[in-house]
Formats: structure tokens, sequence, C-alpha cells
């Protein structure tokens, strides 16, 4: 009774106020869902229905509901068009074309180019960069770790990537002590956007500080090291890529040909993005690496 009690609390805490959008809110929008839901998702209409859909939409979780809701957005579209409005936004979100079971498609094969182009470069990194080097634990397991949760993780990820360069080196505890400070950060945001309150607005000034963090700090050792290190200049051109092209994920506009929006090309614009700076990891490992054998040999 005790565990079934705290399941509720966390479930009403989570719980939060939400607004519809203009399109969701047309009355014949809401009509034809309401029509369609009434003559096609019931009884041997319904029966119907999952004989004809297929196979990859039912195991993708597309259900009738949700294939009326897609026909009446393009209905309540069309009539926005013909009378000269602008294309209104639905539950959220801009009406999008989709392909098999992929809502937004472009942003779907987008993220999958996204994750190949890093699993390629990270593969080439393992292949020619040894172990030994004083960076290799941080890029591998580090990376796979906080890279899996979210976006926001991808720039704490490079803040700490660029401690452990400028300073963890040298005074691995800082580093450490640095990396559970990251951790905590990263929980306290994830928890107060996944339980408290999904506020968009926090959420992108928090990306923008610590993207604004992750730059000058960059920035900053790049420009201390260009004489020495050739190699830095493509972690300024990455650093400046990544912050240029974010400005992407502000703008907000009705997809092209109905597939293709801001975030989906931001998206496909980082993908050369993810070769360019493990180029940098390898070059700036491997000198490490000549470096550490050097001083070895030294002593």
């Amino acid at each position: 009774m005790a565990g079934r009690t705290a399941r509720l609390v966390l479930l009403a805490g989570a719980a939060a106020l939400a607004c519809g959008s203009q399109g969701d809110r047309e009355p014949v929008y809401r009509d034809c869902v309401l029509r369609c839901d009434q003559r096609n998702c019931s009884g041997d209409a319904l029966r119907h229905f999952r004989s004809r859909q297929p196979i990859y939409m039912s195991l993708a979780g597309w259900t009738c509901q949700d294939d009326c809701k897609y026909e009446c957005m393009w209905v309540t579209v069309g009539i926005y068009l013909q009378e000269g409005h602008k294309v209104p936004q639905f539950h959220g979100k801009w009406p999008f074309s989709r392909f098999l079971f992929f809502q937004e498609p472009a942003s779907a094969a987008a993220s999958f180019l996204n994750g190949l182009a890093s699993l390629v470069m990270l593969c080439r990194y393992r292949a020619f960069v040894p172990p030994s080097s004083p960076m290799y634990p941080t890029c591998m397991a580090f990376a796979w770790k906080m890279d899996y949760f979210c976006a926001s993780t991808v720039i704490l990820h490079s803040i700490y990537l660029c401690c452990v360069r400028t300073v963890g080196l040298q005074h691995p505890t800082v580093a450490s002590a640095f990396r559970v400070f990251l951790l905590l950060l990263l929980t306290a945001h994830v928890s107060y956007l996944g339980l408290v309150h999904f506020d968009y607005g926090y959420n992108l000034a928090a990306n923008v500080a610590i993207g604004l963090v992750n730059l000058v700090w960059w920035l900053a050792w790049c420009l201390w090291n260009q004489q020495r290190l050739p190699h830095v200049r493509k972690c300024v051109v990455v650093v400046l890529l990544l912050q240029g092209l974010s400005l992407l994920e502000l703008l907000d506009f009705p997809p092209f040909f109905w597939v293709l929006d801001a975030h989906a090309i931001w998206h496909i614009s980082t993908i050369p993005v993810h070769v360019l700076f493990f180029s940098f990891l390898e070059e700036d490992s491997l000198y490490l690496l000549k470096e550490s054998k050097a001083i070895f040999k030294l002593d």
C-alpha cells in the first residue's frame, strides 16, 4: 500500500498543466477526430483497421486514434491554406508528412547519421589511438555514459573533456571532483524537467549558459596553445560551428515540403562536425602519447 501511495505521489508531482496548440484547438480538427474515432476505432471497424494496418506501423505503436489525428491534421492544414492562413501547430509540433512509421523522417534520418558518424569516428579513434594515451579513458568511458541520456549532456561532456585536457592531466583529483559536480548538475537539471516542470524557457537558458562556458573555456585554451599545437585550430572550428549551428534550434518555422524543419537542418548540419571533432581528439591524443613517452625517456 505504501509503495502504491508513493508511486501516486510521484505521478502527481510530475503532472503539469499543458496548453494545446492552435491547430488541435480548432473545432474542425476536434470534430474530425471525434467522427473518425467513432467511425473507425471500435468494433468491426477497428478490427478492419488493424487487419489493413502495415505491421511496421503496429509495431511502432501507431493506433487507430493516432491515425485519425494524423489524417484530421492534414484536413485542418488544407482548410488553413485554402483560406490564406498560416500553417498551425498541432500538439506542440508542426505538421510533418510521415514516412513508414516516422512522424519526422528528416530528423530521424539525420539523428541516425549523427549516431553513425560518431560510431565510425569512435571506432577509428580506438584503431589509431593506443589505450596508453592519457586522454583515451576519458574519451571512451565517460562519453558513453553521458551521451546516453539527453542532448544537454553532450555540452556537459564537452566541458568535462575541456577540464580534463586543460587541468585534469596534471591534477586528476580536480577532474574527478568536477565530474561529480557535472553529474550532480545533470541529475538536478533532468529531475527538475522530468519531475517538477518541463519548462522550455528554463531548458533553453540552461543550455545557452553551459554552452557559453564550453565556448569560452575551449576557445581560451585553443588561443593560448595555437602556436605550440597547430591541431587546436580544428577544435576552434568545431566550437564555433556548434555555437553557430545551435542558433538553428532557436528558429521556428513550418517544415519545407512538410519534411525539413530547423531541428532537422540542425541535425544534418552537425554530422560533419563529429568527424572534425574526433579528428582533433585523435591528433591531440597521439600528441599527448608522444609527449608522455618523451618525458618517460627523460626520467
